[in-house]
């Protein structure tokens, strides 16, 4: 509602200042200028002294007496025609860099040139033009700027492209040697052009050989203005945050996205990592186009050794802090890295596995403690935990400190997991690199599976029998002997709770071979219900004989022997 009022307030100061000059003259006007809304009351004569398009329309009309000419299609609209009626009665006005873009387009549409009269309007500002707004980089956006409203009618007059050409030279100037203070002044004045144009400003610094870090400047203070509520603000707040996806406004700032995307300069180290991660959550948040995310996605993994914990974070949450976001990037984006290691290492001859680079231990280190953020949450799945530990190659971690800890606070968020989920989270460390103190917190720890507090209980035993001192670097030929025979000792641990349960189900089944016994035989004496009963597990045990069709010697069996001997007795007692 306020943008109609502004305009019609302007139309009538505009209509109040013509006729404050028009009226003045002696000769009564004879011909009414209809510009949009706006209707101005001049003398004929006095148009047609200046414009060459006027005359045209009143000689070639029909109608004997012109009163009415309709110039609604005039660029500028009714300030810029008040303006041209102004020079044409010999008014003065005040050029300035804000309107000399739409008094130049006026005077062309108009017809207001040089070949049709001297020093006509369009001379006059394309003097200004040149003299004075395209001298100063203040001065060439501001046009380009008023050159928005103005197409094609600007381009096709060369405007926007002296002004882009003017802007990007003097641009290039103060990176180089500022004027003034702050050094990146410049970068802020870019920031009220459309992204078309600040585009085509961009691609002269180029081609005039801007270095990186330059133009990432700009892009960077661009983007930063341009989409404030999303790049800037993480608090979730902004209740624009709430727009609907396929509203005007997230269509626009998708739209904007893509283009600043296509903008980054190759240099891959340009730009900070956590700029280029509040632009890859901009890119998920907004549903950007794959392309634009995966542009994204490859320049945080080549500069990932740089990231913190808070920058993984970005990506993974949404602007509210509230749920997950998008742990699909942080997985492409780590995977991305370590390709890039092993490429690497190959290249180099050596073998990725027992690659351990600077780089791959701050990235593991980090991705841990991020690991560690993110345990808390109850909807992040098992899968999704381990599938993003399993990235890092464990040679790559010096302890498993970090992850144990993870590891710990996800078993402590999910409480309801059953002993094989519990040895799936597990999976992912190493308990023998573990540090002592790790260790000892690793055997008290009720939420950890009776394997891993095995693994930790038993390879301290085996550092106190070797005399070894505690070290978690220890060599590999150790680490293997001692991870063998500690996979041994539980497959041993396994087979005996196997064993156990077997002999659990052979009392079962003793049991109710002694209830059979007793319902079927209640009439007999006591001493045959002994005999049966000892019978039947002589026979039960028989088949469990390891020498029943093997070895012949049985000297040392006794307990079979004395079984066998009752078979008889108990044969002759059912003869007679």
């Amino acid at each position: 509602m306020a943008t109609p009022l502004k305009n019609t307030n302007r139309l009538s100061l505009a209509m109040e200042r013509t006729g404050q000059w028009v009226f003045s003259q002696e000769i009564p006007t004879d011909v009414i200028v209809e510009v949009g809304e706006a209707n101005f009351n001049l003398h004929k004569f006095m148009l047609v002294a200046k414009s060459n398009y006027i005359r045209k329309l009143i000689l070639d009309t029909k109608e004997s007496d012109v009163s009415r000419i309709n110039l609604s299609d005039i660029p500028g609209g009714p300030e810029m025609f008040e303006k041209a009626a102004k020079f044409c009665y010999g008014v003065n006005f005040e050029i300035t860099v804000h309107n000399v873009a739409a008094l130049r387009c006026a005077a062309e549409y108009l017809q207001m040139t040089d070949k049709y009269c001297d020093n006509n309007l369009a001379s006059r500002t394309e003097d200004f033009l040149s003299q004075v707004a395209l001298t100063s980089l203040s001065g060439a956006l501001v046009v380009l700027k008023s050159c928005e409203n103005l197409l094609p009618l600007a381009h096709d007059l060369n405007i926007i492209q002296r002004c882009v050409d003017i802007a990007g030279a003097k641009a290039c100037v103060e990176a180089n040697f500022p004027s003034r203070s702050p050094p990146n002044w410049w970068t802020e004045e870019l920031t009220i052009l459309d992204v078309a144009f600040f585009e085509r400003i961009i691609v002269a610094m180029k081609a005039r050989g801007a270095k990186a870090l330059t133009i990432a400047s700009a892009i960077i203070t661009y983007t930063e203005r341009s989409l404030r509520d999303l790049v800037r603000d993480h608090s979730g707040n902004n209740t624009r945050l709430m727009e609907p996806e396929d509203s005007d406004m997230r269509m626009h700032q998708r739209e904007l996205l893509e283009s600043i995307v296509n903008l980054l300069p190759a240099e891959k180290a340009a730009f900070p990592i956590n700029f280029l991660c509040c632009l890859l959550r901009t890119a998920i948040f907004l549903r950007a186009d794959s392309s634009c995310k995966n542009e994204l996605e490859k320049r945080i993994s080549a500069i990932l050794e740089h990231v913190t914990v808070d920058d993984l974070l970005v990506l993974s949450f949404t602007y509210d802090g509230e749920r997950l976001f998008d742990l699909e990037s942080v997985r492409r984006i780590i995977s991305g890295f370590m390709e890039k290691e092993k490429s690497v290492a190959v290249f180099k001859g050596g073998d990725f596995g027992d690659v351990c680079t600077t780089a791959m231990q701050r990235v593991a280190k980090t991705v841990d403690a991020y690991l560690g953020e993110i345990a808390t949450f109850g909807d992040l799945s098992i899968s999704k935990f381990n599938g993003i530990a399993i990235l890092v190659p464990k040679g790559a971690r010096k302890a498993d400190d970090d992850l144990y800890r993870a590891v710990d606070i996800y078993l402590k968020a999910h409480p309801h997991l059953d002993e094989i989920e519990r040895e799936k989270v597990c999976s992912v460390m190493d308990p023998l690199k573990l540090s002592h103190e790790a260790r000892v917190h690793a055997s008290q720890n009720k939420r950890l599976p009776v394997q891993i507090v095995l693994h930790a209980l038993y390879f301290d035993q085996l550092k106190i029998r070797s005399g070894a001192a505690d070290d978690t670097n220890n060599n590999m030929p150790e680490a293997m002997a001692t991870r063998n025979q500690l996979q041994a000792d539980v497959s041993l641990v396994k087979e005996n709770e196997v064993l156990r349960t077997e002999l659990l189900k052979m009392k079962m089944y003793i049991a109710d071979i002694q209830k059979t016994t007793t319902s079927t035989q209640g009439t007999s004496k006591g001493s045959l219900k002994k005999t049966t009963f000892f019978s039947s597990v002589s026979k039960t045990l028989g088949k469990f004989n390891p020498f029943k069709h093997g070895s012949k010697d049985t000297s040392n069996i006794v307990d079979d022997a004395a079984l066998d001997l009752t078979k008889p007795r108990r044969r002759r007692f059912s003869v007679s």
